[in-house]
């Protein structure tokens, strides 16, 4: 992790967005914490880009990556580049499409359809990557939907987003995705799982049962440019959460190094 940085996914702290001085206050917590970057997603506040950017230079954080819905980017290209190069953001990532992606064909048309365009976006200076959940581990024949969604595009055009928590949710191993998709993971979303009796929950980096030792060390090797902490769902406060996360993944590194 020597040449990468630590974001927060502000999806985390969505609750603490819903005026731009939340976002403000927000903004301002994040830095304190340590964070040098983060990944706009669920930002509650209306705003312009020249505002957004005018808040990340006020706390001195980079915007590493947004998430975007696929239709916002398939329909209104040339605005969402726009966007981002106001606030000076070269990836954004899709967790999904409109509708559901029933069969093995569904999953074919639509890595085409998000190959075609991240190849648009790309020429355009942003570049396009798929943020995964469990469901893309259903198989499909020979193949699950993730399998799919990666063979059929390309890695010029399609990027991988990996989110450590939903691959292991979907019974697969995330060191195992990180090695698959090295040299096209330039975002790395950091998420622990831990169980309470029968039930699965989200809990902060280090503090659940995932191998951070494997996650880390294949995701060094992988070329992984940003490592961002999300958890959907806190158990305490979300900020105090992020900073449990944060300490803990300078605590791995330091350890590794």
């Amino acid at each position: 992790m020597a040449d990468s940085v630590i974001a927060a996914q502000m999806y985390t702290c969505r609750d603490f967005t819903n005026t731009l001085d939340e976002l403000d206050e927000t903004l301002a917590k994040l830095a304190q914490i340590g964070y040098e970057a983060v990944q706009l997603s669920a930002i509650g506040a209306e705003h312009t880009a020249e505002q957004m950017k005018d808040l990340l230079d006020r706390h001195g954080l980079i915007a590493c990556a947004t998430h975007t819905d696929f239709a916002d980017l398939r329909d209104n290209p040339e605005e969402q580049v726009e966007y981002h190069e106001v606030i000076n953001c070269k990836y954004t990532a899709t967790g999904g499409w409109e509708k559901d992606l029933e069969t093995e064909q569904d999953w074919v048309a639509f890595a085409r359809e998000a190959n075609d365009l991240g190849r648009r976006l790309g020429s355009m200076g942003l570049s396009l990557g798929y943020h995964n959940h469990s469901h893309e581990f259903e198989k499909f024949g020979e193949r699950t939907a993730m399998e799919i969604l990666y063979q059929e595009s390309d890695p010029d055009c399609v990027f991988a987003e990996l989110d450590t928590y939903w691959v292991q949710h979907g019974g697969a191993s995330p060191v195992v995705w990180i090695k698959k998709l090295a040299d096209r993971l330039p975002l790395l979303h950091v998420k622990d799982m831990a169980m309470h009796g029968h039930e699965q929950l989200y809990a902060e980096v280090g503090e659940g049962n995932l191998d951070w030792e494997g996650i880390l060390e294949a995701a060094q090797n992988a070329g992984v440019k940003w490592y961002i902490v999300e958890q959907d769902i806190c158990q305490r406060d979300p900020f105090e959460s992020l900073e449990i996360s944060f300490n803990n993944l300078k605590r791995m590194a330091k350890e590794a190094n």
